[in-house]
């Protein structure tokens, strides 16, 4: 031998060896292996295993001479197959538990179906007519065990399973899973059309008062016996393994009764009584003789969870100890609306913590349900259920749920109390642990810097249980934080002993006097309230506590100016509360505000009350605008007089919001009041202010349409400033009458247009033929630039001049925008205008957002034609439009779909309906929507393709809705149009609801 063949047999011989597995034929060979291999400490492979592989070989299929399937032949092989798979079930003393877990329901079928065969249960017997206690113990502990497993596995398919995620796709294997699912499927089916049958028997089996016996290993020798070799043994009561007949119905009986009783509850409450009977006696007989002693397991939690179920689900008034539990006192609560005593549960559970979190989660969600439909009596019983959860969250160290925040928005004194007392009754202080106390603690100083109000605070702060849980130097702490985070109140003047000292200091008077004027909206209050911290401090500028005042930089300068402090605070504040009141649209309180510094400035400043004038203006329109212009009421004159007289307002020096004059305009425009506009504004106000410039160009413009071409002037007026306005140049341009444009000074490369906060005069505009023209004027600027795939369709689009002298000079990015904006704006004002929601789908067809396109296309129909009961006219369903939904519909890959919609074209394009019904990847229902075809062109041409691919279910389909009568080529062409109405509403219909 070389030196390296004795190297490389040194180097195998030294690796430790993998005992070969033993393969299933060995067994067959070898009487004695099967015992010898069982009692290994770890047998491989293991015995669930070993009953797999002996069944499959016994039940493999034959093929004869003639290449034909048989079924497996009964010779001595595969009966020894079966015998040996028997004793390996015998070997785990037939434990289903065990069983279950590693077998499918298949193979148990076909071993428990051999245990019958072999215990001589004739083949097609029906268990319930058979007599168990004249039968051997064996052959009746054969057919239990059976019956058990039968409606075992009734109640666990109930229960949901987790897919497995399938690996990579191999056909044998699909096909084998397929096999083996649909097996499954059918023996379930069979299991539950026997369901009653099997729990008749185990009713029967309470019945028994004798012990019956299980086969072994050794009686199934015995069994397997040939003729006139057995002794008798295996008849005798004595064979086998036995089962005494406490256990038979603690663990064979009871407990499976009960959880097929449990599950038919779900359908018939009634039968509950029946579970809780059984589960309870299995309770009983456990504690009588001890799970250890029993040759079956029980899941003891499983059965405790059965039993409290059942006691909640049947609440019977003599069970005093399940009226003991949590779950069965909550059940009584939620059930008769004792919510106090519920709160007192979930409190004094804050202590004992025996109630899971997901339980305490699935009562407040009820709550929350019930109060959603209109109980108020229960937001109270919902705030206080959370706040118990949230301690009990906080003390297991979970994180704090969101719905407490949202309840705890605006925090008031009982809710503070009610939040302390659930604390204080949460935590024993004197035995509890330290990180329990950081906790609480911790919980406690975080509430108290969310909050704004410093008497809640104090609350907090003075309590008893904050102060034991608190040392003085962590309330130092925090009441450093809190300076930081209000570095207007100071909190302090002196070193302070104690957090809860604090309200004796003037400071924090001072505090809370600035927190009531921060929150109050009544001008006298807000008067008194100054004139006391005026009277405290003269130091202070209190206009400056809260950095939500905002006052424009016009009306900054001049109320600043103001010498004496008290007034200038009181000012200040009454008209930054005012606009406030304002931008939220509480105009009443606004009313007020104003009202009371209007009276106040007119004392000492004729500037500042026409300011107050201008305001009370504003605020005048928006109160029409909100109340009784929603409902279509005209202005009072008056109120007309004062626009006009604003907008003709030549007092020099006034401060001036650009808001108030776009709102005038936008006013005279949405009431119609072209006529002042294009005929009486005065000349020098048209030159002077740009607002009415646009105004009487938008009404001139209106006043036209439609019209002869020659007429259109002020169309091309209107569209020259827009452009100009919407050009990319910051110079100074002059008309071609010498007059300054319309902006002076750009504030951005956007202008006006794009300042989409309420500052532009388009988004107040609410007349709809005003909208519709400035909408048509920015559609046409979009599709200036010849893009015809995404051109966007609108009304009255050919007053406009259809180029530009210098196209490069349009910020056309900027224009998109404000189409967008604009028409989402119009339809806030009226969502049913089919024009503008075409023009909305076409923005969204421009942006490839194929569904909101069709969704749109389809409400733009369904607005005009009584959601399609009637014709869609045919200037809403263009050509364009038909051919835009059927891109969409293609890209969405909805290729039935497109072939539909081919029949809506004026002339049928049958080149892309073919096309498209060629297509196998479609994602719509196909089939279901040959019913909505009635081009007999498309109809055979399916026929023709199912025909081709072998598709027969479909081809019957397509066949089907070609034969209907109607749609015979002979008939009257009335009777023809009225099918084809009839299917393009039905598919419209259809279409809506799947898109809408």
């Amino acid at each position: 031998m070389s030196a390296e063949a004795a190297d490389r047999e040194a180097a195998t011989s030294s690796r430790p060896c993998t005992p070969p597995q033993t393969s299933w034929f060995e067994f067959l060979l070898e009487e004695a292996l099967l015992e010898q291999h069982l009692q290994k400490p770890s047998p491989d492979p293991p015995p669930v295993q070993l009953i797999v592989q002996f069944l499959e070989q016994a039940s493999k299929p034959s093929v004869n001479e003639q290449n034909q399937v048989q079924p497996p032949p009964d010779n001595k092989r595969n009966r020894i197959l079966k015998l040996l798979a028997l004793k390996v079930a015998a070997h785990l003393k037939w434990d289903l538990d065990v069983l279950e877990k590693s077998l499918s329901v298949p193979v148990l079928n076909m071993l428990l179906n051999e245990l019958l065969c072999i215990s001589k249960v004739p083949p097609g017997t029906k268990h319930v007519d058979v007599d168990l206690s004249s039968l051997p113990p064996t052959t009746a502990m054969a057919i239990l065990l059976y019956n058990r497993w039968a409606i075992r596995t009734i109640v666990q398919s109930s229960f949901p399973v987790k897919q497995v995620k399938p690996g990579p796709p191999q056909l044998n294997v699909m096909n084998q899973m397929q096999q083996e699912k649909e097996l499954t499927e059918n023996i379930l089916k069979v299991l539950k059309e026997q369901a009653a049958d099997s729990i008749l028997v185990l009713e029967g089996a309470l019945k028994l008062n004798k012990d019956l016996y299980v086969h072994t290993i050794r009686t199934l020798d015995l069994l397997a016996m040939e003729p006139g070799m057995v002794n008798g043994e295996t008849e005798s009561s004595t064979a086998g393994l036995k089962i005494s007949a406490e256990e038979i119905q603690c663990q064979v009986v009871c407990y499976d009764l009960g959880a097929i009783y449990f599950q038919q509850g779900s359908t018939n409450p009634a039968v509950h009584e029946n579970a809780k009977e059984k589960f309870f006696k299995t309770k009983e007989l456990i504690a009588k003789n001890g799970s250890s002693s029993l040759h079956f397991t029980i899941d003891e939690e499983r059965l405790a969870g059965y039993c409290q179920a059942c006691g909640v689900l049947t609440s019977s008034s003599d069970d005093a100890s399940q009226q003991a539990t949590p779950y069965s006192q909550i059940h009584s609560c939620m059930k008769s609306g004792n919510y106090q005593d519920l709160v007192n549960i979930f409190l004094e559970d804050n202590l004992a913590l025996t109630l899971p979190v997901q339980f305490r989660q699935s009562v407040l969600r009820e709550l929350f349900q019930k109060a959603q439909q209109g109980n108020d009596a229960l937001d109270e019983v919902c705030f206080k259920v959370c706040v118990c959860n949230t301690v009990c969250d906080v003390l297991q160290g979970r994180t704090i749920d969101i719905q407490f925040c949202q309840l705890f928005l605006k925090p008031s004194k009982e809710k503070i109390d009610f939040l302390l007392e659930v604390c204080s009754r949460s935590i024993n202080v004197e035995n509890a642990s330290e990180a329990l106390k950081r906790k609480m603690a911790a919980f406690l100083k975080n509430l108290c810097l969310g909050l704004e109000d410093l008497q809640l605070v104090f609350m907090i702060s003075s309590h008893e249980l904050f102060i034991k849980l608190l040392k003085d130097d962590e309330r130092k702490l925090l009441i450093d934080q809190m300076r930081k985070r209000s570095p207007r109140i100071n909190l302090c003047t002196k070193p302070v002993t104690s957090f809860y000292d604090i309200p004796a200091s003037a400071s924090v008077n001072i505090g809370q006097l600035e927190h009531q004027l921060i929150l109050s909206v009544d001008p006298w209050r807000i008067r008194q309230i100054l004139i006391e911290l005026h009277g405290m401090t003269s130091e202070r500028q209190f206009w400056t506590i809260s950095n939500k005042w905002e006052v424009p930089n016009v009306y900054g300068n001049v109320i600043l100016g103001i010498k004496d402090n008290l007034t200038r605070d009181l000012v200040y504040i009454l008209m930054a509360k005012g606009l406030h009141c304002c931008a939220i649209k509480d105009f009443v309180h606004a009313k007020q505000l104003f009202a009371a510094c209007l009276e106040l400035v007119t004392e000492f400043s004729p500037k500042l009350r026409q300011v107050m004038l201008n305001e009370m203006l504003l605020l005048d329109i928006y109160t029409h605008e909100a109340g009784a212009g929603v409902s279509g009421e005209r202005p009072p004159s008056d109120l007309i007089s004062r626009v006009r007289g604003y907008l003709e307002m030549r007092v020099p020096d006034i401060p001036l919001r650009q808001v108030i004059a776009e709102e005038c305009v936008a006013f005279l425009l949405n009431w119609c009041e072209n006529e002042y506009l294009t005929m009486q504004v005065p000349l020098p106000l048209v030159q002077t202010n740009p607002y009415v410039k646009l105004g009487q160009l938008l009404a001139a413009t209106c006043k036209e349409l439609p019209g002869p071409k020659e007429s259109r002037r002020t169309a091309k007026d209107l569209w020259e400033v827009v452009v100009q306005i919407c050009s990319v140049s910051n110079q100074h341009k002059r008309g071609n009458d010498g007059r300054v444009s319309l902006i002076k000074h750009r504030e951005s490369t956007l202008g006006i247009m794009y300042r989409f906060h309420g500052n532009t005069i388009f988004f107040s505009l609410q007349e709809p033929l005003v909208l519709t023209t400035i909408l048509s004027l920015f559609v046409k600027l979009h599709n200036v630039r010849e893009d015809i795939v995404n051109d966007i369709a609108a009304e009255h689009i050919s007053i406009w001049p259809s180029s530009i002298p210098n196209l490069q000079s349009v910020d056309f990015e900027a224009v998109a925008v404000t189409v967008k904006e604009l028409v989402s704006y119009a339809l806030t004002i009226n969502a049913n205008n089919h024009f503008w929601l075409i023009i909305q789908a076409d923005i969204y067809f421009a942006t490839n957002q194929y569904s909101a396109a069709l969704h749109y296309y389809l409400q733009a129909g369904a607005v005009c034609s009584d959601f399609f009961n009637k014709m869609v006219p045919p200037d809403v369903y263009t050509d364009q439009v038909i051919k835009r939904m059927i891109k969409c519909c293609s890209l969405l890959n909805c290729h039935t779909q497109v072939a539909i919609l081919c029949q809506f074209l004026r002339e049928v394009d049958y080149k892309t309906a073919f096309k498209a019904l060629q297509e196998q990847n479609s994602h719509d229902a196909m089939d279901s929507y040959y019913e909505y075809i009635w081009d007999v062109t498309i109809l055979e041409y399916l026929t023709y393709l199912h025909h081709k691919r072998g598709e027969t279910d479909k081809r019957q389909i397509a066949i089907k809705a070609i034969g209907q009568t109607e749609l015979n080529a002979s008939n009257p062409e009335e009777v023809l149009q009225l099918a084809a109405q009839r299917r393009k509403k039905k598919f419209l219909q259809a279409m809506a609801k799947l898109y809408f």
